[in-house]
């Protein structure tokens, strides 16, 4: 009789070979999801962005009534950046501050009194937005102004443009 275990009888652990094949098989899951998620955000993000911006009809602006008249404000309306502008002649209008041609930022140059895209030259007119000159095929987007004693609140145009 003797207290030897006898090789035919299994082990109570886990057998190395079950082990790495656990191992690799986690390995594998962890490269794979590395791949994915990639890929995920890839096509996922313009429906995210999509929600986002229609999520916002309005944006209220805290003392922007007191812009001098002749300057212009950059802010976010949902994830877009968007130019207030407060014109000489007292009226006001909010653009949208993406460049129709290749999504630049533009900016308001008031001594021209032009929206300038850097990328391209681009250039819009800064009361309603049309493009005038330079590679962008379609004009900024526009939303409506109201001017209150407190606040300049800006939200889409019942159109939806």
């Amino acid at each position: 009789m003797s207290n030897a275990k006898d090789n035919n009888t299994p082990s109570a652990g886990v057998s190395r070979q079950t082990f790495l094949r656990a191992a690799m098989g986690g390995a594998g899951l962890v490269y794979a999801a590395g791949l994915a998620y990639p890929v995920y955000r890839y096509v996922a993000s313009p429906i995210e962005k999509a929600a986002k911006e229609g999520a916002v009809t309005e944006v209220t602006l805290k003392d922007a009534q007191k812009l001098a008249p002749g300057s212009a404000l950059m802010f976010r309306f949902g994830s877009r950046p968007t130019l207030l502008i407060h014109h000489d002649d007292g009226t006001w209008t909010a653009l949208s501050a993406v460049c129709t041609h290749l999504a630049c930022t533009v900016q308001y140059q008031a001594d021209k009194k032009r929206i300038h895209c850097a990328c391209h030259g681009g250039v819009y007119d800064p009361k309603t937005g049309a493009n005038i000159s330079g590679p962008p095929p379609k004009p900024l987007r526009r939303y409506e102004v109201k001017v209150t004693d407190v606040a300049v609140i800006v939200s889409r145009n019942p159109q939806g443009a």
